[in-house]
């Protein structure tokens, strides 16, 4: 088989079997997000600060930037970078370079995630940009706070947040285990608001 042929032969295969709906397990996304490491691991601390993790803390944010988005808003927002227990967490710029191939790939894989836990598609425009909002100002207390980055440059790539005092918030690094027990808890009670079972 020639390297094209056998690239979209395993494409299909890997994209077949993840993104059937009935195939997806919250314990599994759980699992696998609380062992991705955000920032490619270079981060502080004893652990590395994992997708799981992230995830809460975009969630934390979001309760004080965007109260209202109700619990399927909320339930999107937990699932906003579920694919990344499939395919991994990249920074933006790699993602940029790969294109249209890795965008597709976690297109379906998040659509498929939506689908098996009852997220009505499409997002609305509106919900989209409060948790991306949520998700930058995220990215900025990471950077500052574990990655090393300055006031200036994260407020370069990611804006400076305003009304949100980092002091409160999950930006500790936690075990593996302790990010999956808190995300699955976290996730519970949030398909149980939003009617899902």
């Amino acid at each position: 088989m020639e390297t094209a042929g056998l690239k979209e032969f395993y494409r299909s295969i890997c994209i077949r079997s993840v993104a059937r709906p009935l195939d997806i397990e919250i314990e599994d996304i759980a699992h696998g997000l609380a062992r991705v490491a955000r920032w490619n691991g270079q981060t502080i601390g004893r652990h590395a600060f994992s997708v799981a993790q992230h995830t809460l803390l975009v969630d934390a944010i979001a309760e004080k930037v965007a109260p209202k988005i109700g619990p399927s808003g909320r339930l999107a927002l937990l699932l906003h970078d579920a694919p990344e227990y499939v395919i991994g967490d990249m920074i933006s710029p790699f993602k940029a370079v790969l294109g249209g191939d890795y965008k597709a790939i976690e297109s379906r894989l998040l659509d498929a995630i939506h689908r098996r836990f009852g997220v009505k598609l499409p997002l609305p425009e509106r919900l989209s940009k409060k948790i991306k909002a949520a998700d930058r100002i995220s990215a900025y207390f990471e950077a500052t706070h574990l990655a090393g980055f300055g006031n200036t440059e994260a407020s370069r790539f990611f804006g400076r947040p305003r009304g949100v005092d980092p002091s409160s918030l999950p930006l500790e690094p936690w075990p593996a285990a302790v990010a999956e027990q808190r995300y699955l808890k976290r996730f519970a009670v949030v398909a149980a608001a939003a009617g899902h079972r």
